[in-house]
């Protein structure tokens, strides 16, 4: 025998507390979706009720549908209204399903008084085929809870029914074998009611094995999804989307031949800082700097590759073609230095360390793709521009400059559409440690 809180929380309380919030988020939107469901439905019934025939005498006793739909209109609305405003509870949501059925069941029941016939005479009410619109609208939550007892106090209410019509006319027994006579009269099969009931519990149980199979999945998706929008936050956005849309697993060794950009970024003097302050205050310095840089990089359509310490390392054109990567990464770079300008003078006024920031621009093929193993792999950038963008930064130190890009770099910004916030001083012939062939350089600040 099931218990209902292993029916309900399958799994559940093994997940972590921010999937089962996400889960109770899905629960909640879906129960605001069967409420606005069952108002569409109550109002296509309403419409219908109105336009169409009556089929019943002119002047009955008793007309019970519009009393039905009234009342379950007015039920529904407040179910819309509690579960915008709310969270309906389990109980509110067992109370709404008792609600539902039994003035489904009311409705039917009524149907032999106003139609001045035996209580026989609802037992072959087509309106008892409703009782599947609410298993239905049941399901769309994946909690086969809720599902089964719909179906099961479905099934009570009409074998409620069929005891109410067998001891009432208990002294006019109209019970037959016949099904001609049964499907002609107002006779009672009982067969025939027992398959309904049946029907009724059959379907319920198939939708519920259903549900707790779709449950597993529902869990297994929105935690998927909760680690893919985490690990997201590892990744640049670029990349993320190109792994999310991979039709093939990532492996090692597979790689792109791209034209890039690589900008680098470090805080000149933040490893002696690093030695000499607590460690809360280098930590909010970096994290300062690094919410200042990343957001100007990503709006320019640069990707990070990798933080290095108080180092950043940016692509533009690698994890994806560019027609402007060189004119991205120097606006980028300008965008920079100007707002690490501000952050400087801010923190300056306040008293605070603030070390300069100081970036390189280098352009030329690369390679983009993963390195690492099957168990750990990192998507990275490998190439001579990688390694020269890395060595132009360092060169700001014997210039004194801030901001460093190779004439090869910008000159392709200005085909590409740059133009640079102020004129730039050329350098030609520069020797950079590491670097065999002298280089022309541009100092960008």
């Amino acid at each position: 025998m099931f218990k209902w809180a292993k029916l309900s929380k399958q799994g559940a309380t093994e997940l972590p507390a921010r999937v089962r919030e996400a889960i109770a988020a899905q629960e909640d939107a879906t129960e605001r979706l069967i409420g606005w469901l069952q108002l569409g439905v109550v109002l296509i019934f309403g419409t219908l009720y109105v336009i169409s025939p009556k089929t019943y005498p002119v002047d009955p006793p008793f007309e019970p549908v519009p009393w039905a739909l009234s009342i379950y209109l007015v039920l529904t609305v407040v179910r819309i209204v509690w579960a915008h405003f709310g969270r309906l509870p389990d109980w509110a949501v067992l109370i709404s399903i008792i609600l539902d059925i039994g003035l489904l069941m009311a409705l039917i029941w009524s149907f032999h008084v106003q139609y001045g016939q035996p209580a026989s005479f609802y037992l072959k009410a087509p309106t008892l085929l409703y009782v599947f619109i609410f298993i239905a609208l049941r399901a769309l939550r994946f909690d086969a809870r809720f599902v089964m007892v719909t179906g099961v106090v479905a099934a009570i209410g009409w074998g409620a029914m069929i005891v109410y019509v067998v001891s009432s006319e208990a002294g006019n027994m109209m019970i037959t074998r016949d099904y001609i006579t049964y499907m002609t009269s107002n006779a009672i099969l009982l067969g025939a009611e027992f398959d309904k009931i049946i029907s009724i519990l059959v379907v319920s149980i198939l939708l519920g094995v259903a549900l707790l199979r779709g449950r597993d999945l529902l869990i297994r998706s929105v935690s998927e999804s909760i680690a893919a929008r985490e690990l997201s936050r590892f990744f640049a956005p670029k990349i993320a989307d190109q792994i999310k849309a991979a039709e093939e697993g990532i492996v090692a060794g597979k790689a792109e031949t791209r034209e890039a950009a690589i900008l680098n970024l470090d805080m000149r003097g933040f490893t002696r800082l690093a030695q000499e302050r607590p460690a809360e205050d280098v930590l909010s310095l970096l994290a300062e700097y690094q919410s200042r840089c990343v957001p100007v990089i990503q709006r320019h359509g640069g990707s990070i590759d990798k933080f290095l310490g108080d180092g950043i390392m940016a692509t533009f054109g690698a994890a994806e073609p560019s027609e402007t990567f060189a004119a991205d990464g120097l606006r980028a770079l300008d965008e920079i230095m100007a707002e690490t300008d501000r952050w400087h003078r801010q923190r300056s006024e306040k008293g605070l360390d603030c070390p300069t920031v100081n970036g390189s621009l280098a352009t030329g093929r690369i390679l983009f793709g993963a390195v690492g193993a099957s168990s750990r792999l990192e998507i990275t950038v490998i190439g001579d521009a990688v390694n020269l963008g890395a060595k132009l930064e360092k060169h700001n130190k014997e210039l004194g400059s801030r901001a460093l890009a190779t004439a090869e770099a910008y000159r392709l910004a200005v085909e590409q559409g740059y133009k640079p916030p102020q004129a730039l001083e050329s350098l030609p012939g520069q020797t950079l440690i590491g670097v065999t062939q002298p280089l022309d350089l541009v100092r960008v600040a």
